[in-house]
């Protein structure tokens, strides 16, 4: 006998390998899955059969309400505001028992109760009630429509935006109790504003002021905003303010509990996790707490009796969202503020030419302090410009001018130093050192660049170049166009031997340091806070490099990142000196010396008014291939004082960064149209963008063309 057939004769041997087999039959078998309940022939609910249900389709010509009828059953869980299940798509012809059958299940939300329908068909019932938690209110509701109205999205896609995913365990859990309400703080630092205590006391008696608030440089505007939000909850009302990023949520969330204690406040931040995130999203839903701090997504936060919504460094990226429709945190909140009726606060140590709009239009009053309490708080701001770089041999040796070598001696006797660099990275772009024309590829114009810092080569084709030379002025000296925080760090700590050298960008980011001398090399946006009084000192290189952007908002965004970096230096009676190296004469860099923000955006303002360029036009971009952008202008009923610019094409995607919604997809050709219309006519905009894509969708379509409101980056 084989000792094949003794293993078949074995049960316990051929046990595995029969289950097995047994498995893979099943698995493979065409075994039909068990439907969920069509509901045929049930008994409908005595009151209020109907549900009128938003389905969760982001495509516009679905941007409606639909019936569907409640069974008995159904009938306590089916509330207005809960999550449901529903079949859609099935047509009108598959009706059995008086029910519509058929179609695929579908998210959905049930918007309210009715006695009867305005539909004549056959209805369809839900499919069930996934959870009897309401999580949509009428005030949420609202708002989410008046958001997909002014961006031309539907109102499923903000629903996705506003609602957070659902957590079966946390939803099990109750909400604590809710706590009384605070007694009203006293106005601490808010005495060094004019307005400041009237604006605390305002919020405490009830009222709802609006502010466009330039705060003061140094580390106290997150107890000010911990103290705006108190007076708030002091009145019973509740309180919501968004920050532009989890670092700086972890500070207004550590002041504000240092000032009322635990169990007043959420955080809601994706750093939290789902489940964390969503338990703190219900106790503000149940009406827990009242008072909300968080990043983007908190905007559509459920606060009850809202009274104040606060946005800070509104000119801040992460304030506008990637997804459809694109909604900015700012805008959200004025209109929160307008329908609610409660105060508003937009903050930041810079001013944007949106802040300096609302001001100018009387719908916000300025917040501001005096020059002396300026000249007490801010640092001392000295330039470097290309004369002193010219004459300069240390800059001409090593990068860094002999005033910001000076300047980080004497700042490291007794604290840290800050240097702020435009990239992160080490291996630099490159430009001629004359004229800073950038060096570029002979043979398809890519940039060059030395990633051993000896040999040239182009980064798009990779040739080599061996004899470069300038095609404006015929130099043949290179210099680095801007060069990363790894490299900066590697030369400031070769010149600085004994002195710790610490680097914070976008793949690690410190949020403190201590208060020692060290040098911290950080790229805009990423710098760390010094603990204690601040950084001694700073450097911010390369400015021309951030002014000289192709962008409409490029000075704006500069004199922005200096301000917030800055900002982080210690006064200029401590001593606290900051060093730019830039053209003394560009706009923003008198506006940082004069550390005069709102000068500078009122400027810009007038000239934008002048221009016609946004915000004070409102503006959108269509963005496609060549053939459906025509075909899409052309059938677009827009307003008469409607203008198109353009077409231009649109770039694709650089390589190794990920895809931006607005980026053409690869190995494709898109091009894009920016329509503009005067003040009072961005809501006929609007409609008639929205009007056009849903008729344009529900013909099937063809290419697809995206639509951007307000786009944030328009050249």
């Amino acid at each position: 006998m084989s000792s094949d057939n003794e293993r078949s004769e074995d049960p316990a041997g051929g046990a595995p390998e029969q289950l097995a087999l047994i498995r893979e039959t099943v698995r493979k078998a065409n075994v039909p899955r068990a439907k969920p309940r069509t509901w045929r022939g049930a008994a409908l609910a005595e009151e209020l059969p109907v549900a009128r249900v938003l389905v969760n389709k982001g495509v516009l010509h679905l941007d409606q309400y639909f019936d569907y009828a409640v069974p008995e059953e159904l009938d306590a869980d089916a509330q207005p505001g809960v999550r449901v299940r529903v079949r859609f798509g099935a047509g009108g012809r598959n009706v059995r028992g008086g029910r519509r059958e058929g179609g695929g299940l579908i998210d959905g939300f049930l918007v309210e109760r009715l006695a009867e329908s305005d539909y004549t068909g056959a209805l369809a019932a839900l499919a069930y009630v996934v959870s009897p938690e309401p999580v949509l209110g009428p005030e949420l509701l609202a708002l989410s429509r008046a958001v997909a109205d002014r961006y031309a999205g539907s109102l499923a896609d903000v629903l996705q935006l506003a609602v957070p995913p659902r957590n079966g365990r946390a939803e099990s859990k109750p909400s604590p109790e809710p706590l009384p309400p605070p007694p009203a703080p006293s106005a601490g630092s808010w005495e060094r504003y004019a307005q400041g205590p009237a604006f605390l006391r305002a919020l405490a008696e009830g009222g709802a002021p609006r502010a466009a608030w330039t705060a003061l440089p140094g580390p106290h505007w997150p107890q000010e905003i911990a103290r705006a939000m108190a007076a708030t909850l002091a009145s019973g009302r509740g309180a919501l303010v968004v920050v532009p990023d989890g670092r700086t949520a972890g500070r207004v969330d550590a002041a504000l509990t240092e000032l009322l204690g635990e169990g007043r406040h959420a955080l809601l931040t994706a750093d939290s996790g789902p489940e964390k995130r969503y338990r703190e999203w219900l106790a503000v839903r149940r009406g827990s707490v009242r008072a909300v701090v968080g990043t983007r997504a908190a905007m559509f936060a459920p606060v009850a009796d809202l009274g104040l919504v606060a946005v800070w460094d509104d000119g801040d990226s992460s304030h506008s969202d990637d997804n459809a429709p694109f909604p900015h945190v700012r805008e959200v909140l004025e209109l929160r503020a307008a329908h609610g009726r409660c105060a508003f606060l937009l903050g930041g140590t810079s001013c944007t030419v949106e802040a300096a709009q609302l001001v100018e239009s009387g719908w916000a009053l300025p917040l501001r302090a005096d020059r002396e309490q300026l000249r007490i708080a801010a640092p001392l701001v000295r330039t470097v410009g290309d004369g002193e770089l010219a004459r300069d041999g240390a800059a001409r040796a090593a990068r860094l001018p002999s005033l910001a070598w000076q300047t980080v001696r004497d700042g490291l006797r007794s604290g840290p130093v800050l240097v702020q660099v435009p990239r992160r990275g080490y291996a630099p772009r490159l430009a001629c050192e004359r004229c800073r024309e950038p060096a570029r590829c002979r043979h398809c114009a890519g940039p060059l660049q030395a990633p051993d810092q000896r040999d040239l080569d182009c980064a798009w084709c990779g040739r080599a170049e061996t004899a470069w030379h300038c095609v404006a002025c015929g130099s043949s000296r290179l210099r680095a166009r801007i060069v990363g925080a790894r490299r900066t760090a590697e030369e400031l700590g070769r010149a600085f031997p004994a002195v710790p050298v610490r680097t914070s960008g976008r793949d690690h980011i410190l949020d403190s340091v201590p208060d020692a001398p060290a040098l911290v090399v950080s790229t805009p946006g990423a710098e760390p806070v010094a603990e204690g009084g601040g950084y001694a000192a700073a450097l911010l290189l390369d400015g021309w490099a951030m002014v000289g952007r192709p962008d409409l908002r490029a000075g704006e965004e500069a004199l922005r990142r200096w301000t917030a970096a800055a900002s982080l230096v210690r006064g200029q009676p401590e001593g606290g000196t900051v060093v730019i190296v830039a053209e003394p004469t560009l706009r923003p860099v008198q506006a940082l010396v004069r550390w005069d923000p709102v000068g500078h955006a009122r400027r810009e303002l007038a000239e934008r008014a002048e221009l016609g360029f946004p915000p004070v036009s409102r503006m959108a971009s269509v963005t496609g291939s060549p053939e459906a952008l025509t075909a899409f202008l052309t059938a677009a009923e827009l307003p008469p004082e409607a203008e198109v610019l353009g077409p231009v094409p649109v770039p694709g995607a650089e390589p190794g960064r990920p895809r931006r919604p607005w980026d053409a997809p690869p190995g494709e050709s898109w091009e894009r149209a920016l329509l503009r219309v005067p003040p009072g006519s961005g809501a006929a905009l609007a409609a008639a963008l929205k009007a056009a894509q849903a008729a344009r969708m529900s013909r099937g379509g063809g290419a697809q063309v995206r639509i951007r409101v307000d786009p944030p980056d328009i050249g």
